[in-house]
């Protein structure tokens, strides 16, 4: 591809592979400025695919595109028909004056199922998701865990070829989340290309690809396993925060505080196994450990906050 092309198309864009779906160099422009800039993505049959950042990153409008709710201003974007589309929007996207039976019907009409197939499938994932007693309640009465497994079953209704669900876990309990995780499991294995936005790193650790959006750019993309393995530098936790330099370089996680130093001399804020040489600067030995996808994260995000502020990473 020589050049972006403009709109919603099926152009040559990423190598998304039989059943696979994304968009290459796409961008959105708000009044405000860029809410995407530029960025490529992909999901792939039978597998999930996160969409991790903070508030404004940019996770919601990407999703809105990917979802065929917005057309983006450049770029190619490869996606499904809108009756092979499942879409979560922020928040359940749920009528609260339906009961759970009468919504699912409602959003099964709409995407031109038959009442046979609609009453089985509804049956079923409402059985699977603990919500079978629930049928016959409005749905403005149901926890909000409930609420959003209904959307997701919702979304699920069609069995999509492309499934796309924005923060479906944000606000909802532990055991909730692990029966959504348990919903967005049965969907990519059934085939679906699920993709979804999340600002938990531990939920972006389960999928088969990441992408970490920040202001609306790319910040890092792969597997979590490449998000970390390309994290350069060296990590380490000490037992207090350090002072001068290496301080912009750290962060509280837990109990003890996580030291990043980048690659070359630069980079260097303290020294391999010795303690502080300045008084209050940490008060142990260090430990090098192996980052995570939230140390990666977060790394990706300190060493862009030095290039913008001049320092060296």
């Amino acid at each position: 591809m020589t050049g972006p092309s403009h709109g919603i198309g099926t152009g040559p864009g990423l190598d998304h592979g039989p059943g696979g779906w994304g968009g290459t160099e796409v961008s959105v422009r708000y009044d405000q400025g860029m809410a995407l800039d530029h960025v490529s993505f992909r999901a792939n049959a039978g597998q999930v695919t996160a969409v991790v950042g903070g508030d404004g990153a940019g996770k919601t409008t990407l999703l809105r595109v990917l979802a065929g709710a917005l057309a983006p201003g450049s770029g190619v974007v490869h996606r499904p028909g809108a009756r092979q589309t499942g879409y979560l929007p922020a928040g359940s996207g749920i009528y609260p004056d339906l009961t759970v039976a009468e919504n699912l019907a409602f959003r099964a009409a709409g995407y031109g199922l038959s009442a046979a197939v609609a009453r089985e499938r509804t049956a079923e994932y409402l059985d699977r998701a603990g919500l079978a007693e629930a049928r016959d309640r409005l749905a403005g009465q149901l926890s909000g865990g409930m609420r959003q497994k209904l959307g997701v079953i919702a979304a699920m209704l069609p069995q999509p070829e492309l499934l796309v669900l924005d923060e479906p876990t944000t606000g909802v309990d532990p055991v909730s989340r692990s029966g959504l995780w348990w919903l967005i499991a049965r969907a990519a294995a059934a085939g679906s290309a699920v993709v979804l936005a999340t600002s938990y790193l531990d939920e972006a650790e389960r999928a088969a690809w990441v992408l970490a959006l920040e202001g609306g750019r790319e910040l890092a993309a792969g597997t979590p396993d490449e998000i970390v393995a390309a994290v350069p530098g060296t990590l380490r936790l000490v037992t207090a925060r350090p002072g001068g330099d290496a301080g912009r370089r750290a962060w509280r996680r837990g109990g003890r505080w996580r030291v990043w130093e980048g690659p070359g001399p630069s980079g260097s804020g303290v020294s391999p196994g010795n303690t502080a040489s300045h008084p209050g600067q940490h008060s142990g030995p260090d430990e090098v450990i192996t980052p995570d996808l939230q140390d990666a994260v977060t790394i990706a995000v300190l060493a862009r906050e030095l290039e913008m502020a001049g320092g060296t990473a």
